[in-house]
């Protein structure tokens, strides 16, 4: 006897339902997505991805590679791209470093009138682009790239665009690589590219002293080099700093590759700050579906159903009229006139019937009406309205709520649907003969319970109805369980926050 269990509950970037066994209500992969926020969950996942790929990537391809080979990395490729990479990297740090002190000279001179104000802001902003250059110039050495860590903003102006770069911790971070890190790992890649380019001098010394001769060639000042002979220690000194010149720049390249990934990639907090958005964008597409809901109840109630009030009371009196004109032998109630109706008497039987159509309809409205949101619910509370639920069920329900006081108006919503999906669910699907619902508020939770004696082994593709009532928990940080062995019982669970 298997056992099927759902489970519905707040993980960050969505809800996400999973089933144990197929014998749940929910299917075996249930994501809860609220219509209208498919671009933040989109946007979210790309971030958390982005952060989890910076994770896994942790090691530095340089480092790597030099832990492989220590011996013949400098006379490798990946030396080369480190040296390639560390005198791009002293050209733009040693550029920016000037623009940036210039704009803060300029924009600082200017502020007392006003002007310097956009300078300064641009300076606040100048990371963003020496970001994105260093994050390409890292391809060179990285396989793996650095994720950009902000928020795509498509279809936004430039006005929301400036807000939202300027909120993001992101930007900071890149202005502080910008200020902070890039100028003394540009000044360090620049010595290391004067070592690289001094040793490489002194290798081809003997080459230079013989081409130069019999010019007097000094290659330490106050000591002439004499012939080519006399040049070969500068070649092996030479060849030692190449040699070592490549170590050290793995190693500054590696200082390069780290830091860029922690200032200039993303953070679980960016992702985090998404996720909390996200949800409190979901969080107001509920109550805006709950709100439209209750317009259309009230429209509904007011409206169309005491039109049919109306239309039942009026054809009541107009049944009244015509039983008393028949009654009292008036007009003749064997002729037929020209619609083929059979006088006062057919009349009567036509008015009679829409009577009865008309009170059909307007019972039939007034489910759909308690359907959409129940009255009760929102005067008298959660107990009230699943009490009446059950009297009207056609399967006996025991209820046993045992709540403080009244609950939080999602809270209350989202049980009062689950009951009522439960008990649909019991007397069309199960064959139960009975059904318990029980309820009690635990250490701040709400903790609620359905239990039918039906058949059990529900099937995950029987409807929809669980998995929506699975997006509206996960909204309110609870979960959703559903237990449904093969011959029975059933038994739904719901676990919510009382704070809402």
């Amino acid at each position: 006897m298997g056992t099927g269990r759902a489970t519905a509950e707040n993980t960050g970037a969505g809800a996400t339902g999973t089933v144990g066994a197929p014998s749940s209500f929910l299917s075996a992969a249930t994501t809860a997505v609220v219509v209208g926020a498919a671009v933040g969950d989109s946007e979210a996942v790309r971030a958390a991805g982005a952060v989890g790929a910076g994770d896994r990537s942790s090691e530095v391809a340089v480092l790597a590679a030099l832990r492989a080979r220590p011996l013949r990395f400098p006379f490798t490729r990946d030396s080369l791209r480190c040296w390639a990479y560390l005198a791009g990297g002293a050209v733009l740090g040693l550029v920016t470093a000037v623009l940036l002190l210039a704009l803060t000279a300029l924009g600082l001179g200017l502020s007392v009138v006003g002007v310097g104000l956009p300078l300064l802001l641009a300076v606040a902003l100048s990371g963003l682009p020496a970001g994105a250059l260093e994050r390409r110039l890292l391809r060179l050495v990285e396989p793996e790239p650095v994720p950009d860590p902000h928020r795509a903003l498509p279809g936004a102006g430039r006005p929301a665009r400036l807000r939202t770069r300027l909120r993001e911790r992101a930007t900071w971070r890149e202005l502080a690589h910008t200020l902070l890190v890039a100028p003394p790992l540009a000044a360090a890649g620049l010595g290391l590219t004067a070592l690289l380019l001094f040793s490489a001098t002194l290798v081809v010394s003997p080459l230079v002293v013989r081409a130069l001769a019999p010019e007097t060639v000094m290659l330490i000042p106050g000591h002439a080099v004499p012939g080519p002979l006399h040049a070969l220690p500068f070649t092996a000194v030479g060849l030692a700093g190449l040699y070592l010149g490549g170590h050290a720049g793995a190693l500054l390249t590696t200082a390069h590759v780290r830091l860029a990934r922690l200032l200039l990639g993303p953070r679980e907090e960016d992702a985090g700050g998404q996720v909390l958005e996200l949800t409190r964008s979901r969080a107001r597409l509920a109550d805006a579906f709950e709100a439209e809901r209750r317009r259309i109840e009230r429209d509904l109630h007011d409206g169309a159903q005491q039109q049919l009030v109306a239309l039942t009371m009026t054809l009541g009196l107009a049944a009244h009229e015509l039983r008393g004109y028949v009654d009292s032998g008036g007009g003749d109630a064997d002729g037929a006139d020209a619609d083929g109706v059979d006088g006062p008497a057919g009349a009567l039987v036509l008015v009679d019937r829409a009577r009865g159509e008309a009170r059909q309809a307007l019972e039939q409205l007034r489910a759909l009406v308690r359907g959409i949101h129940p009255q009760v619910l929102t005067d008298h509370g959660l107990a009230a309205a699943v009490a009446e639920v059950a009297l009207r069920h056609p399967v006996p329900v025991e209820v046993d709520l045992d709540l403080p006081g009244r609950l939080p108006g999602p809270v209350e919503t989202t049980a009062y649907f689950t009951v009522t999906e439960a008990l649909t669910n019991a007397a069309k699907h199960s064959g139960a003969t009975a059904v318990t619902v029980h309820g009690r508020v635990s250490d701040g939770r709400l903790v609620l319970q359905v239990t039918d004696d039906g058949r059990g082994g529900a099937d995950p593709a029987a409807g929809a109805g669980l998995q929506g009532l699975a997006d509206r928990v996960a909204i309110l940080r609870g979960r959703l369980m559903v237990t449904s062995p093969t011959g029975g019982p059933t038994r739904l669970r719901l676990e919510v926050p009382c704070s809402g």
